[in-house]
């Protein structure tokens, strides 16, 4: 029997009804069990999906649930993100808890979301929605919330987007990418995975030779914008270059935040001009990156707690509240890796 393969990027489904949380629990079993998850964890796995869903269902505005796989070494699990505009919780630890109930039932969907998932986050506040990002893992995997995730959605209407992101350790060296290829669709598409390929690849070197080799590696592409950071903990510096219309901003532990410089160009055409800046970057900062499909209208004062939450919950909740449903939209996330 064949299955369709869920994409690394992940499928999005709009969750309103019954009929579509089946659909995304079915979708979830296919895909554990093409990872190998076994049959006992594929259960659990079906679990969580359904108590997302049932959520979104019941709680939720404009429910939407991301299916991707997750892949760390050798090892592969399942991730979903659920995000939605709905009514929020003030205290997630309470609504967790085994027996709470805003709807009457039974109350024991996110404690049993807790219990199966290898690893968690959330973030919600009243009025304003709630994030749940879960990953289920063999049971031997140590899942831990990565350093920098991402999130991409594509143009309404489109099956691929593209925008993508990337990251890598090479070296020592802590880099992320963002990249957004020119227009919509398959074309652009095949521009940003060229970047993204070209990225992992890489020989180890500083961001502005980075996006150098990836200039030279499109070039039989529409070409894109992008954008190379690096974290650099022991100097407690973030080296940037960035070539087009690629937004980077670091939030600084005490709140203030400072835009990022990219340069005017494509990557993959013309004879771009690279130029490299560092900015400070202390322990406790984050480095927010986005296409042009996301707003930077953003206040991180209006989202009290968030930047305390994991890389992916952040990138998750900017991506729904400042991204936009007419262009191809990403997000990226990272803080100094431990």
């Amino acid at each position: 029997m064949s299955f369709e393969v869920v994409p690394d990027a992940g499928h999005w489904y709009r969750v309103e009804s019954g009929s579509a949380a089946s659909a995304v629990r079915r979708a979830a079993e296919r895909l554990g069990g093409q990872l190998g998850l076994g049959e006992n964890r594929v259960a659990e796995l079906a679990i969580v999906a359904a108590e997302l869903t049932s959520n979104l269902v019941k709680h939720a505005q404009e429910g939407v649930l991301l299916l991707r796989p997750a892949r760390t070494g050798d090892a592969a699990g399942v991730e979903l993100i659920a995000i939605d505009s709905g009514p929020g919780m003030a205290d997630l630890t309470v609504s967790s808890r085994d027996g709470h109930s805003t709807t009457g039932t039974l109350g024991i969907g996110l404690g049993a979301i807790a219990r199966q998932a290898s690893w968690y986050d959330a973030w919600s506040r009243p009025g304003r929605g709630t994030v749940f990002a879960v990953q289920v893992w063999a049971k031997e995997v140590r899942a831990t919330p990565g350093w920098a995730a991402g999130l991409t959605r594509p143009i309404t209407g489109e099956q691929v987007s593209g925008d993508t992101h990337a990251m890598r350790t090479e070296q020592g060296r802590h880099q992320v990418l963002v990249c957004d290829g020119l227009g919509h669709g398959p074309l652009a598409n095949v521009a940003a995975e060229a970047a993204a390929s070209a990225f992992r690849t890489a020989p180890a070197g500083p961001p502005a030779t980075v996006v150098q080799h990836l200039h030279r590696s499109m070039s039989h592409t529409r070409g894109a914008a992008l954008a190379v950071a690096e974290l650099d903990p022991a100097a407690g510096l973030l080296r940037y270059a960035g070539l087009g219309n690629i937004a980077g901003t670091v939030l600084a532990p005490d709140g203030t935040r400072r835009g990022l410089v990219s340069l005017p160009g494509i990557a993959g055409h013309q004879r771009p001009t690279v130029r490299e800046y560092d900015y400070p970057f202390p322990a406790g900062a984050t480095l927010v990156m986005q296409s042009d499909g996301v707003v930077e209208r953003w206040r991180s004062e209006d989202y009290p707690g968030l930047t305390g939450r994991a890389p992916l919950v952040v990138a998750a909740t900017l991506l729904r509240d400042a991204g936009i449903r007419r262009d191809d939209a990403c997000v990226l996330v990272a803080r100094t890796p431990s």
